[in-house]
């Protein structure tokens, strides 16, 4: 995409955070939506052709992270964007509430037991990062415990950069309107309304404090070897084509 570079969360080495307000979620970079759909199609056949190319090789692999408030899109995104990838050498990895056995080791095991071998593809749908937000809102570590994670994070993703595996880490940004709007669709579908849980409800009472946790992972934690983007996700048809 051409205007990748806008959505690139720029690595620097001061601690000055992002601003999500900063980010429009209606972003559409002048596009139409019946012209992103034609180009969708050329998209899903070159995502294939990589994908071959990689499993070829069998030198590297690529982690595709998704994060983003409930309702943001993840699983659209998967379904819509990545439903081009062969699932003989592409899956994914869904980091819900940690078991028991994960809590019983560090919180960076679970997800690395999930990286992909030489020649595959991992779409995690959330990830780590749960371990520096969603923790961050809740209170479920101290501060002192939880400042460190964001450096861990990112040694962990270096390491894992030197040895052959590309990261790709994408934050599907919506409005906390159109976060709403969505929950009220879920609610009158029948076929969604499994989708509704008390974390959605969550998010709205500490919408504040989530945006606020993702300013901060976004702002420490995109670097060289594993950078973000900020997805602008109001508009759907954008949101895959981006």
């Amino acid at each position: 995409m051409g205007s990748n570079q806008k959505l690139l969360v720029k690595p620097v080495k001061t601690t000055r955070k992002l601003k999500l307000k900063d980010w429009d979620p209606d972003y559409d970079a002048d596009k139409r939506k019946e012209d992103v759909e034609s180009e969708l199609a050329h998209f899903s056949g070159r995502m294939s052709e990589l994908q071959y190319k990689l499993f070829a090789a069998n030198s590297r692999s690529l982690v595709i992270i998704l994060q983003g408030v409930d309702a943001s899109g993840k699983d659209g995104t998967i379904r819509h964007v990545m439903g081009a990838l062969n699932p003989q050498s592409c899956y994914v990895k869904s980091f819900k509430v940690p078991t028991e056995e994960d809590l019983s080791h560090d919180y960076l095991w679970r997800v690395h037991m999930a990286v992909p071998p030489k020649g595959q593809i991992a779409i995690f749908n959330r990830s780590h990062y749960e371990d520096v937000i969603e923790v961050r809102v809740r209170n479920l570590v101290p501060k002192n415990e939880l400042t460190p994670r964001y450096r861990q994070i990112n040694d962990f993703e270096r390491y894992l950069s030197q040895n052959h595996v590309t990261i790709l880490k994408f934050f599907l940004h919506i409005s906390k309107d159109e976060q709403k709007k969505r929950i009220k669709e879920r609610l009158m579908d029948p076929t969604k309304r499994w989708k509704i849980s008390e974390g959605d409800l969550l998010v709205r009472k500490y919408w504040d404090k989530y945006m606020e946790s993702y300013e901060q992972a976004l702002s420490r934690c995109s670097t060289h070897w594993a950078p973000w983007y900020v997805i602008p996700a109001n508009l759907k048809w954008f949101r895959n084509w981006a």
